[in-house]
């Protein structure tokens, strides 16, 4: 199972989020930014942003290795890839 790390530091416009997944004896790192309105609609104030981005990365890495896991990006794209993201996420926060 892997250890899921998240920083989150307030920006003008949301967050920014330093991710780090750790699995066995091997590790990523991760740059997650997060719109505040993205926030808002997505965890509506009951998770913070660092628990919104934990459950986004147990998501993405029930179905991706860590290393396949993009390296930057907005948690919104998530749903590119994976069109259940939203309705998901939704359901475990």
């Amino acid at each position: 199972m892997a250890q899921i790390e998240v920083n989150a530091s307030e920006r003008d416009d949301g967050y920014e989020c330093q991710v780090t997944v750790k699995e066995g004896r091997s590790e990523t790192r991760h740059r997650v930014t997060l719109k505040k309105a993205d926030y808002e609609r997505l965890a509506g104030g009951g998770a913070s942003p660092e628990e919104l981005v934990t459950e986004s990365f147990r998501f993405l890495l029930e179905r991706e290795p860590k290393e396949s896991v993009l390296r930057s990006f907005d948690l919104m794209v998530i749903g590119r890839y994976f069109p259940e993201y939203e309705r998901e996420i939704a359901k475990r926060l």
